[in-house]
C-alpha cells in the first residue's frame, strides 16, 4: 500500500484537532451564547456543531470549526421539526401538508381543551364515568341521518374495526373494481385481510353488477361492502352497484352493507371544476348499514375516521376491542366537535377547506396580482398566469382547479424551491414547464407577505440553500 496522500495527512490533522465539547462549554468565544441555556441544551448544541464541522472535514472542506457552528446548530435545535408551512402548491387536502387545516373555532376549542383537564370520559350530569364520544355521536346523528356513530383514528382504521367486528372470520364481498389503493402504499385488501374478513371479489374491473353480489352470496357471508373510488376513477365502458341498489340485496337476504365512503362530504360542495360526490346523509338516506369516512379530508376537520349507522351494527362495533386500540384523544374530540358546531349552525363556509375549494376565478385572480405587486417590489420579475389544481387527499380525481399563480423564471428551478423550503416559515410551490410556480388558491391574505420574503431572500442568495 502507499503512504497515505498529503492531502489526507492533512484532512486527519483537522479531524483530530476538533475540540472537545469540555473545551467549547469553556471557550470564553461562545460564553455569551451558551451562559442563558440549560446545560443539556448547550451540550447538544455543541455536539450538533461539531458534528457539522465533522462532516464538512470529511467531505473535502478545508474550514475546520467555528464559533459560527454553534449559531447554526442553535438555530437548528430552536426550530421544531413539525412546523406551518405556507401551501403554494394548488393542492388543498395535500397529505403532505397535514390534509385540512382547522377552522378557527376548532383551533380555539384544542387549545382550550389541551391546556389543561377535560371531562373526557367523566359525565359532568352523573358525576361518573362516561364516554370519549359522546360530545360528537348527537351532532353525527343529527348531520348525517344516522342512528349511532363512533370515531377512531382514521378511516383505514374504521374499515379495519368495522370489518373485524361485523365479518372475522366470514366473507365480505366487494367490487373488483373497488379494490383501490390509498395512501402510503397500503390497500384496501390488505387492510380487509387484517379485520379477519375473507374478501371475496366479485364483478369486473370494470362493470358489476347486482347479481354479481347476489351469486357470490353464501351464508357465510358477513358483509356486502361498496368503497368509494375517491382516489382514482374508471372511465369508459363502466357500470358499478350503486348504494340503494345494494342495500336493497342486503335487506333481502338479512346482511348489512358497509360503505367506506373515504372523503366523507357532510354538505354538497360547490365551485369551479369540482365534481359530484356523494354526501354522507345521502349515502345513509339509500341505505347503507353502516358508513365510514374521514375527517380530515372534505369534512374539513382533523384527522379521523367516523362511523355512523344502525345502532345495533355501531353497538357491534363499540364492544370490539379494536376499538380502544384504535380510539382518539381529546384534541381529535375538541377539534371534531368545533368542526361539527359549524355545519350544525349553518357556518360551513367558515371551514378553510370548504372555502379553498369554492374560491371564485376572480378572487383567486386578484390575490395573485397582489402577490405579484409584493414580489414586483422587491424587484422580482414573476407574471401572473392562470393553472389548476386539485383537491388532493384523495378526493374527487377528475377535479381540476382553476386557479391562477405567480410564476417564476429561474435557471435551476429545483434549486429555488428547495431555498423556499428553508425559509423561517417554508413555502412549498411546484415546478410546471421548468418554472417555479406560486398558486395562491391556499395561502391567505397575510400569507401573501411571508410568500414574497421567502422568494426574495431566496433569489438574492440571502437564504441558505
Amino acid at each position: 500500500m502507499g503512504a497515505p496522500s498529503t492531502s489526507d495527512g492533512g484532512k486527519n490533522a483537522r479531524l483530530r484537532a476538533l475540540p472537545s465539547i469540555e473545551q467549547l462549554l469553556t471557550r470564553p468565544s461562545l460564553h455569551a451564547r451558551l451562559a442563558s441555556l440549560p446545560r443539556a441544551r448547550a451540550v447538544a448544541a455543541l455536539r450538533l456543531a461539531v458534528a457539522t464541522a465533522r462532516e464538512r472535514l470529511l467531505a473535502g472542506a478545508e474550514r475546520a470549526f467555528e464559533d459560527a457552528d454553534v449559531d447554526e446548530a442553535l438555530r437548528e435545535l430552536a426550530t421544531p421539526n413539525l412546523r406551518p408551512v405556507l401551501n403554494a402548491t394548488g393542492v388543498v387536502l395535500h397529505t403532505n401538508l397535514g390534509r385540512a387545516p382547522l377552522a378557527p373555532e376548532a383551533v380555539a376549542r384544542v387549545a382550550s381543551v389541551a391546556r389543561g383537564f377535560s371531562n373526557l370520559e367523566y359525565d359532568l350530569d352523573e358525576g361518573e364515568r362516561g364516554s370519549r364520544y359522546a360530545p360528537v355521536v348527537d351532532l353525527l346523528r343529527a348531520l348525517t341521518g344516522a342512528e349511532d356513530a363512533l370515531v377512531v383514528n382514521n378511516c383505514a382504521g374504521a374499515v379495519l374495526l368495522g370489518l373485524a367486528a361485523l365479518a372475522a372470520g366470514r366473507e365480505a364481498l366487494v367490487s373488483r373494481g373497488e379494490l383501490v389503493e390509498i395512501g402510503g402504499g397500503f390497500r384496501v385488501p390488505d387492510v380487509m385481510r387484517q379485520s379477519g374478513a375473507r374478501l371475496v371479489e366479485v364483478g369486473t374491473t370494470n362493470r358489476t353488477r347486482p347479481a354479481d353480489y347476489a351469486q357470490a352470496l353464501t351464508p357465510d357471508t358477513g358483509v356486502l361492502m361498496k368503497v368509494h373510488r375517491s382516489n382514482f376513477a374508471l372511465v369508459g365502458f363502466t357500470e358499478e352497484v350503486g348504494v340503494e341498489a345494494l342495500a336493497a340485496l342486503g335487506r333481502e337476504r338479512g346482511v348489512p352493507v358497509l360503505v367506506d365512503l373515504g372523503s366523507g362530504a357532510l354538505l354538497p360542495l360547490e365551485g369551479e371544476g369540482l365534481t359530484p360526490e356523494p354526501t354522507v346523509p345521502a349515502t345513509v338516506a339509500a341505505g347503507a348499514d353502516v358508513v365510514l369516512f374521514s375527517g380530515d379530508k372534505l369534512l374539513g376537520g382533523p384527522q379521523a375516521g367516523v362511523i355512523v349507522g344502525r345502532s345495533a351494527l355501531l353497538a357491534r362495533i363499540r364492544a370490539h376491542p379494536l376499538t380502544r386500540a384504535l380510539r382518539v384523544d381529546k384534541l381529535t374530540v375538541a377539534a371534531l366537535e368545533a368542526t361539527l358546531e359549524l355545519y350544525r349552525d349553518g357556518c360551513a363556509d367558515a371551514i378553510p377547506t370548504r372555502r379553498m375549494l369554492s374560491w371564485p376565478g376572480a378572487v383567486l385572480e386578484a390575490r395573485a396580482r397582489r402577490l405579484l405587486t409584493l414580489l414586483s417590489r422587491k424587484d422580482i420579475h414573476a407574471r401572473v398566469s392562470p393553472v389548476s389544481g386539485q383537491v388532493g387527499g384523495g378526493a374527487m380525481p377528475l377535479a381540476r382547479l382553476p386557479s391562477f399563480a405567480c410564476v417564476l423564471n429561474f435557471e435551476e428551478p429545483a434549486v429555488f424551491l428547495e431555498c423556499l423550503r428553508r425559509a423561517p416559515v417554508p413555502v412549498i410551490g411546484r415546478i410546471s414547464d421548468g418554472e417555479v410556480v406560486l398558486d395562491v388558491r391556499c395561502l391567505a391574505e397575510e400569507d401573501l407577505e411571508p410568500v414574497a420574503d421567502a422568494v426574495a431572500r431566496a433569489s438574492q442568495g440571502r437564504q441558505p440553500c
